[in-house]
Order: C-alpha cells, then sequence, then structure tokens
C-alpha cells in the first residue's frame, strides 16, 4: 500500500470568506476528528466536497485548491442546485430518515435521485485524478454508496473499502427504498464493507439476499462474479488525545466555571446536533418526570442542553427546534425558582474546548438516541473522565454494543429514562469508578487507530482472497481448455441444468430452455467423439419433454434415473419409494405454513420448494424443516439435501457422483468437462479424475479447479467449443 485515498462527502475542514480571501478551519465533528487522526498515521490523500457551493468560490477555486492540496485534501466542487438536491434532498430526506427508522419524513424525488448519481459520478473522477497505482481508497458513508462500484467498472482492480457510519435498516424496511438495487450494488463494487455493529452486518446481508439473491456466508457475499467481505469495526476515538487535553488549563478553568454556574448542583449533560433521530423531546419529558416523582432532587440537579443547530432549511428540524424551544420553556416555568433553573439550554455551536469542558463538569452523560450509527460523544466523555462520571446509553445506539458497563435504557422509555437519571445521580462512587474503567479500558485498545489499522488490514486480506479465487477463474486456462478439446479424440460434457446451463426462476417450469441452448446442446452432441451428459435434479418426465429430441445422456432425480444416448431410462441401482408418504405429509404442513412454498414430487425424491418465500422466513422455515425430517430420513436410509432455495429428500446413496461414475469407465476420456453450480455437483466434481475441467458456475466454496460467473459465461464457453473443430478418431 503506498497511501489512502480516503473519500467522504465533507472535507474535514469549515470555509469561511472574508473579503477576497478564504479561511480554513478544521471541523469540530467527532467523525471528521476521528478520520483526521488517520492522517497523522498513514499517507492519506482525502477527497470531499469543501461545504460551499462552487458559485460562491467561482473566482477563487484556484486559490482554494492550491491551500487544500498543501494538506493533502482534493476538493469537489458542487454546483448549488446540486448541494441542495443530493445533499439536502437525497442524502438528507430519503437515505437519513429511512436509514433510522422514521420512514414517514422519507421523500423521494426523481430529482434528488438523479441528482446523487451525478454527484457520486463527480467524486468519480476526482478520486481517479488522484489514484495511483499501489493505492487503496477508502470510502465513508451513505452519501457515496454508488461510488465503490463506479469505481470498480473503470479500474476493476483497484483495493476499495466501503464503510457506512449509520445505521443498516432491516431488510423490511430497506426494501421500502425504490433504488434498493442501486444501492446494493453499488456497495458491493468494494472489496471489503464495514459496519458499526453484527446488527447492522445482520440486516445488511438478509437485505443482499433478499434483494439481490447473492449467496452470504458469515463474513462474505458472493455475488458471482466477486467475492466481497463484510467485517465489523466499531468506530473508536483518538483516546490518548481525549485524556491528555484535559489537563489543558483553559479546559481545567472553564469546567470549575460550568460548575460555578450551577452552585454546586449535580449536573445531567446532553449534547446533540439538532436531529429527530437524537430522542432531544423525550430525554427532556424523562427529566421532567424526574421533578415529578423525586421532589428532593428539585434544586438539586441541572440538565445542560446543548443543541447544535443542523439542517435549519428542513420542515422537519425546525418543529423540532420549536418543540424543543416549548418543552425547555415548560419544564422551566414549572419547576424553576430564582436561584435554580431546571434546564440551561444553549442553542449553539460549541469549540471542542469547551464541550470536553462540559464532559469534565457533568456528573452524567445522558444519550438516548432513538437510532445512532455508533455516538462517539459517548466514547469522548468516557475519555474525558479519569475517576467518576455516569453514563446513561440508549440501548439502540452502535456504542451499547461495546459500553455494556453503562446505564443501558430504551430511548422511548421516559419513566425508565427518569429512573435512569435517579440511579446515576445516587450511584456510589466507587461503582462509577469501576464501570467507568472498565470501559475506559476498552476504547484505550480500540482506539481510532486501531479501528483503521483492522480495516486497512482486512481490506487487504479482501484483495488475496480475491486473488486466489482469480487463480481459479477459467479465463486463465480457457485456451488450455479449448486446445484439449480440439486435441482429443474422444470428449465427455457433464452439465448441470438449473443454475448452470439457465438461470434460477421463480418457478421450476419457467426455466425451460430457449433456442439458443437446443442448438448449442445439439450441435455439441453431434460432433463425432463428443459424449454429452446432462445430469440434473429435475424429474426425467420433465427432460424428456424439454431435451428428449437431443441424441445425448440424461440423468435425472441427481442420479436416481439415467438415459444413455439413443437408449431408455433405467436405475443403476435398487430404489425404493415407499417413505414417500410421511414425508410429503410432513413437506406440506410446511408448504401450508409458508405462503409461496410448494413440494414437488419425484419419483424417488421430494422437493420442498421456498424460492418465492420472504427470504429470512425461507431460511428459518428450511431449517425447522430439516430438523423435523431428521430422525424420519434416519430410520429410513433417506438424506437430506439443502440446495438453491430448495429442501429434497431422497434415497441414501443417490448422487451425481454416482451417476457419473457410470459414463467415466466406458473409455479413456481424453477430455472431460463437468460444470455446475451447487451442492449437489460437488458429488460429481468430487469423482472426476485430476486431467478434468471441472467449473463451478458462479463463485464460492468448491471442490472445482475452475469458476465461470453465470450461466451466460459458461454459455459463451460451450459456444466456443461448437466452432473448434476437434480432433476425430
Amino acid at each position: 500500500m503506498d497511501k489512502i485515498v480516503l473519500v467522504s462527502n465533507r472535507l474535514p475542514i469549515t470555509l469561511s470568506r472574508r473579503g477576497g480571501s478564504i479561511n480554513l478551519q478544521s471541523s469540530v465533528g467527532g467523525l471528521a476528528r476521528s478520520l483526521d487522526v488517520i492522517r497523522g498515521r498513514f499517507k492519506v490523500v482525502w477527497v470531499g466536497w469543501p461545504g460551499l457551493p462552487e458559485e460562491d468560490l467561482a473566482d477563487m477555486e484556484e486559490e482554494l485548491g492550491g491551500k487544500l492540496t498543501e494538506v493533502g485534501l482534493n476538493p469537489v466542487h458542487l454546483p448549488r442546485q446540486e448541494v441542495q438536491n443530493y445533499y439536502y434532498g437525497y442524502c438528507n430526506r430519503t437515505i437519513w430518515p429511512l436509514f433510522h427508522y422514521f420512514p414517514e419524513y422519507t421523500v423521494n424525488e426523481e430529482k434528488f435521485w438523479k441528482s446523487y448519481v451525478r454527484v457520486n459520478e463527480r467524486f468519480r473522477k476526482a478520486v481517479e485524478d488522484v489514484v495511483e497505482p499501489g493505492d487503496i481508497v477508502w470510502v465513508h458513508d451513505y452519501h457515496l454508496f454508488l461510488l465503490p462500484k463506479m469505481l470498480r467498472e473503470s479500474m476493476p482492480h483497484l483495493p476499495i473499502g466501503f464503510f457506512l457510519h449509520i445505521p443498516f435498516p432491516s431488510s423490511e424496511l430497506f426494501r421500502a427504498l425504490p433504488q434498493r438495487r442501486e444501492i446494493l450494488n453499488g456497495m458491493l463494487g468494494s472489496d471489503l464493507v464495514g459496519f458499526h455493529t453484527y446488527r447492522y452486518v445482520r440486516n445488511f446481508m438478509e437485505s443482499v439476499r433478499s434483494v439481490l439473491g447473492c449467496e452470504v456466508a458469515v463474513d462474505r457475499v458472493y455475488t458471482g462474479e466477486r467475492i466481497v467481505l463484510v467485517d465489523v469495526f466499531p468506530l473508536g476515538i483518538d483516546y490518548d488525545w481525549f485524556s491528555q487535553v484535559i489537563a489543558n488549563p483553559k479546559i481545567q478553568r472553564e469546567a470549575r466555571r460550568v460548575k460555578g454556574r450551577v452552585r454546586g448542583r449535580k449536573i445531567v449533560l446532553s449534547a446533540d446536533r439538532l436531529d429527530y433521530t437524537k430522542g432531544i423531546p423525550t430525554r427532556l419529558e424523562a427529566f421532567e418526570k424526574l421533578l415529578e416523582g423525586y421532589e428532593e432532587y428539585r434544586g438539586k440537579v441541572t440538565l445542560v442542553l446543548l443543541v447544535s443547530p443542523s439542517r435549519t432549511g428542513v420542515a422537519e428540524y425546525r418543529r423540532l427546534k420549536e418543540e424543543i424551544d416549548k418543552l425547555v420553556g415548560r419544564i422551566n416555568g414549572r419547576f424553576g425558582t430564582l436561584d435554580w433553573m431546571p434546564v440551561w439550554y444553549v442553542y449553539r455551536f460549541l469549540p471542542v474546548e469547551n464541550l470536553i469542558a462540559m464532559y469534565r463538569a457533568a456528573d452524567v452523560m445522558l444519550v438516548t438516541p432513538y437510532r445512532d450509527g455508533m455516538n462517539l460523544m459517548a466514547k469522548e466523555y468516557l475519555a474525558s473522565r479519569r475517576d467518576r462520571g455516569v453514563l446513561i446509553l440508549s440501548e439502540m445506539a452502535g456504542a451499547a454494543e461495546e459500553l455494556w458497563d453503562a446505564i443501558i435504557v430504551n430511548p422511548h422509555d421516559k419513566r425508565s429514562i427518569a429512573e435512569a437519571i435517579k440511579e446515576a445521580l445516587e450511584m456510589s462512587e466507587e461503582e462509577q469508578e469501576r464501570r467507568n474503567e472498565k470501559m475506559r479500558e476498552r476504547l484505550r485498545r480500540y482506539d481510532v487507530v486501531r479501528w483503521a489499522n483492522e480495516f486497512v488490514g482486512r481490506l487487504l486480506d479482501a484483495k488475496s482472497i480475491q486473488r486466489e479465487y482469480e487463480v481459479k477463474s477459467l479465463e486463465r486456462e480457457r485456451n488450455g481448455l479449448l486446445r484439449s478439446y480440439v486435441e482429443s479424440d474422444n470428449r465427455l460434457l457433464f452439465l448441470d441444468y438449473d443454475g448452470t446451463l439457465v438461470p434460477f426462476m421463480g418457478r421450476p417450469e419457467e426455466s425451460k430452455p430457449d433456442h439458443q441452448l437446443m442448438e448449442m446442446l445439439t450441435g455439441l452432441s453431434e460432433v463425432e467423439g463428443n459424449d454429452v451428459v446432462v445430469i440434473s435434479g429435475r424429474d426425467r418426465w420433465t427432460l424428456d419433454e424439454w431435451l428428449g429430441t437431443i441424441d445425448m445422456g440424461l440423468v435425472a432425480e441427481h442420479g436416481a434415473w439415467i438415459k444413455e444416448r439413443g437408449g431408455g431410462w433405467r436405475t443403476i441401482a435398487p430404489l425404493k419409494a415407499d417413505w414417500k408418504r410421511e414425508v410429503r405429509s410432513v413437506m406440506e404442513v410446511f408448504a401450508d405454513k409458508t405462503p409461496g412454498s410448494f413440494v414437488e414430487e419425484k419419483d424417488y425424491s421430494l422437493v420442498w420448494h421456498y424460492r418465492m418465500v420472504d427470504s429470512e422466513l425461507g431460511m428459518i422455515k428450511a431449517a425447522e424443516l430439516k430438523h423435523v425430517l431428521t430422525s424420519l430420513a434416519a430410520s429410513k436410509g433417506l438424506q437430506i439435501v439443502e440446495n438453491n432455495k430448495v429442501v429434497e429428500v431422497r434415497m441414501a446413496g443417490i448422487n451425481k457422483g454416482e451417476a457419473a461414475s457410470f459414463w467415466l469407465p466406458k473409455r479413456r476420456w481424453k477430455f472431460i468437462l463437468a460444470a455446475g453450480d451447487d451442492s449437489t455437483d460437488e458429488d460429481m466434481f468430487s469423482v472426476m479424475p485430476e486431467h478434468a475441467f471441472t467449473v463451478k458456475v458462479g463463485i464460492g466454496p468448491s471442490r472445482a479447479k475452475y469458476y465461470v460467473d453465470s450461466p451466460w459465461e459458461l454459455r459463451r464457453l460451450l459456444g466456443e467449443l461448437l466452432l473448434e473443430r476437434p480432433k476425430q478418431r
């Protein structure tokens, strides 16, 4: 790795114009501070929007570009209209509310989406201008969902990581987004996708499975073309900086001033930017309940409410500000006295030093968002405390999965928040120190530098895994395969059907072979020296109806029936079907309970299909069905096989490996090709001789030596074989 090209919506600066010059100041946001630390540990070029529309910088772009380049920042200039539709529109009125579980606030307009696509394209061009061989690109957050795929299309081998700093919602909610496929495909242009918590990973994986139909494992997505790793990286803070800056005399003086202002009363601190996801009104109402229910705290505790202005031009935020103002007025009016104001309300930006002074002064930190990707303020508060202080934390914040020793609350439950404040105010100093030390130790170990190191390391792991699969890509051996085919005087081709020659469809009957496939199989079977066998899980009646006019071998029900070219159907082992009635009754119960599923009966097998079922429900029911059938299958000598959206029960010992072994001894085959896409084809791959070309359709774990991306790629290969003139006997 030569350098990291860090890409985010905003550069870590705030611009202001003073007369004819531009003034640059470092941003104070927690994320900007965290990412800025990376620049001190890695060689970094940062690409992002400088924060002002390009119309406001028309006469100063060159000067600004020079200033920014000096400090490793590369601006992406956006016109005012794009800022309005992309940032205030799609980002903050479509993605933000939906991903934070506020669908009622979601607005999705075509102009928003078009602008979002155009801005992501601008970022693509900006990244291409600075990226060099050996670099990696690290894309951040929901503003740039489309960028990884755009970069992948123009630079296929570029290492790309993507990290989402907000929650990823449940698949049910995510699927309400009209552009859901584009968003997921954009993210999967990365080599590594990172989230703060396992909950977000689980939601993302389920969305990928249900919306795109991709195969997923614990930590990876098989797109059919690539492997994308998916992992958890809880964002840390610059712990050392926070723990040291509290010794700054200016911060200590400010903390003493704050304490003096409340005249020795306990301080409960609430600090957020103005946003409906933060739960500020509920927090105020909880404090009001504390004062209502526990008179002894009246005059003894002050809620310091810091609210930073945000998106003031959006109607929902204006209404939220009005609601907060009214609640503060009501509480102070009900309980305030001449010498005590229950809520000390500050509505403005605070410099980071003042915020840390507030952390130092606060006895209790109240962090109760309805949803939050991580929440760095909770971590900053703990890092700023060397001893006492109590953190009350929403269970819906990503940080709750790390900071177990905080008082964890339901952010919607005013009563439980009020009780948590009471518990915090009454907690002994020894208990406070015990809890905080455990949490601080976690923050010390997993700081922002370790977060970045682990992400970059995992991204390089992803490229290493992909290189292993690239070695298996048939493209590398395509010429060798064609040459072997041409030079051999006898050739055996085993071809699975569903998922291999044709893509999967919603219902089995929809996968009927098209004219091109029929011509291709006919042509290959007519070449002298070729023996073509379609080896399928389909029943023999369907194979006869669809492929029976072609002079080639057929295998039905994964090997229960075989048919040599020119012959009739027969079994290669004694088979029984007296078990089917009992198994069918079980499967039919599951079909009745799982809308969209159905039972398919074959001569010697039964199949429960759930391709049309909600993905998560289908997986749960498939696992239940397998569990119910396990003892029955064992007692009757049956095997249970789960494949792509099906659970199949058949006689033990029947598989594609046994069927393929019927053809293999017939002669010394000089050329063998075996192609399949799922677990049933692994039995076939396992019996192939060493010189055989075994090909899995789609990327994924397999005994096959090679893979192709899709059925269309395999058909392209078969078309090339058809054009060759192989050696005659």
